[in-house]
């Protein structure tokens, strides 16, 4: 079981939570935090002075006195109201990574929720109730309320919940899915609606699971760059560490090393040691200052992710050392919406490149390979469609790479008039993992096929692994067949980190 505290979840964490469905539970210092947090809540609450959040409207109708016989009544409408996502549903992972990031959140002890609120949340993780939350409607300011209100309502027994796929498909009430899992909704307490629906943990889910996939990216692009240097016969002397501590970067450094390591002792970069070729083309030479660009967007967007997960974004905030209730901004999401968009220009980054080594790879005056990778090209198309995919795909990248936090739009009668898109950001930066990992799976299969063609010079140690694994679910392609199932295997292979582990390397 993993212990939240409020301050130590780590991304690994997450995904053992959200991804493997490892166990959550409190600590005990949460716990005592939690309560003295909710002792300051419930002294104000009977002072009866307006406390934002507690005994007021909310947005534009903070102004508004709500009396204290319908304060349980306030939050109940805030979930309700606040529940207007839109598009289809994040899939379960992401749900799971946002319920226990907000349950991680609260355990800081700055939100004035309940305990058995609390545990109630936590044990809807454990028991695998999922709500069912739109991916679209929200503008990162506030938070990410909408998300939040639906994964909310479910706690309280309304709402929907998605339905495991060994299970049937679609959605059942959230009422239906407590008294399954035998567990009972909540009646909700002062500020409690509140409590559950401000803050980033939305768009923080969608950024920490992409900063995951990104650091098995980085790796694999390194991986799929030397098997296309190795096949296209380049040289490995710009992968010098001498020429990149001139430069220190330290991704550049990181990728510079990669490449070397993984191209060592190549019998195919043996037989053109001495061709007298005085340089290769950028996408092949400056690999590592390509790539460890996109390592240092990565650096960037994982710090703040880290940060993130273990922040407390609510508003107002509960400081129960000083028994003060204090209003402030801490659910505003540029920070996130700053790291996924840089994240995403990094990993374009990475997929352009290799989208032009793989054309090089296609290109039989470039390669000295078959057109396309095929004998008896002609009769054969070989792989020329793979690379119009990527190209494609590559195309779809650039454009999902404008920058998403550089937009803002006022809501909520101008009360919100600056808001930071961070699910926008997120969102985008999703689907660009999607695709680079794709590309990246098509220039790893490509490398492998240039691989066959080259026999019988083997390549390294290392990159003859990665061919062994390609190559034991996706035979040579001797004859034209349909290549997007090899397309799908091999990304598959790459999602999970198969294509790093076949190296055999302890990669940077």
């Amino acid at each position: 079981m993993i212990e939240l505290d409020g301050s130590s979840l780590t991304l690994d964490d997450l995904a053992r939570i959200a991804r493997d469905f490892e166990l959550v539970g409190l600590s005990a210092a949460a716990r005592a935090r939690v309560n003295d947090a909710r002792a300051v809540v419930d002294r104000h609450a009977a002072r009866g002075t307006p406390v934002y959040g507690v005994n007021t409207g909310f947005g534009a109708l903070a102004d508004v006195a709500i009396p204290d016989d319908q304060l349980a009544t306030l939050q109940l409408n805030l979930l309700r109201s606040h529940a207007a996502g839109v598009g289809g549903p994040l899939d379960v992972t992401t749900v799971r990574a946002l319920m226990v990031l907000r349950a991680n959140v609260l355990a800081k002890g700055y939100s004035g929720i309940r305990l058995e609120t609390l545990d109630a949340l936590l044990a809807m993780v454990n028991a695998r109730v999922h709500p069912r939350v739109p991916a679209r409607g929200s503008v990162g300011a506030s938070g990410d309320l909408a998300p939040l209100a639906h994964l909310a309502l479910v706690l309280v027994g309304e709402g929907e919940v998605l339905v495991m796929k060994n299970e049937g498909a679609g959605h059942v009430p959230g009422a239906e899915a407590l008294a399954r899992a035998g567990l009972r909704p909540v009646a909700l307490a002062p500020k409690e609606g509140l409590a559950l629906i401000n803050g980033t943990q939305a768009s923080t889910a969608v950024l920490g699971l992409a900063v995951l996939a990104a650091t098995r990216l980085v790796r694999a692009a390194d991986i799929a760059a030397a098997l296309s240097i190795d096949t296209l016969r380049g040289s490995i002397h710009p992968f010098e560490p001498r020429i990149h501590a001139a430069r220190p970067v330290p991704g550049q450094a990181a990728s510079a090393a990669n490449l070397l390591a993984l191209v060592s002792g190549s019998a195919i970069n043996q037989s053109h040691e001495l061709c007298g070729k005085v340089q290769d083309a950028y996408a092949l030479r400056c690999a590592p200052q390509v790539h460890g660009s996109a390592r240092e967007a990565l650096g960037f967007a994982e710090r703040l992710a880290s940060i993130e997960a273990n922040a407390a974004t609510d508003n107002p905030m509960v400081f129960a050392d000083a028994g003060e209730i204090v209003s402030g901004g801490n659910f505003h999401g540029a920070p996130v919406a700053l790291a996924a968009d840089t994240l995403t220009i990094g990993l374009a980054q990475l997929a352009t490149i290799s989208e032009r080594r793989l054309d090089r790879l296609m290109t039989s005056s470039e390669s000295g390979l078959p057109p396309f990778l095929i004998r008896d090209s002609g009769l054969n198309s070989g792989l020329m469609m793979a690379q119009v995919t990527a190209a494609a795909l590559v195309s779809e990248i650039k454009t999902l790479s404008h920058p998403a936090a550089v937009d803002t739009i006022p809501t909520s009668a101008h009360r919100e008039d600056h808001v930071s898109m961070s699910m926008g950001a997120a969102l985008k930066l999703a689907a660009v993992v999607d695709h680079t990992t794709t590309v990246l799976a098509i220039e790893l299969l490509s490398g492998v096929q240039a691989l066959d063609l080259l026999a019988p010079l083997a390549s390294s140690a290392a990159l003859e692994g990665v061919r062994r694994v390609v190559r034991a679910i996706v035979p040579t392609l001797d004859r034209d067949r349909p290549p997007a199932p090899d397309i799908a295997a091999v990304a598959t292979l790459v999602a999970s980190g198969a294509i790093e582990r076949a190296c055999n390397l302890k990669l940077a």
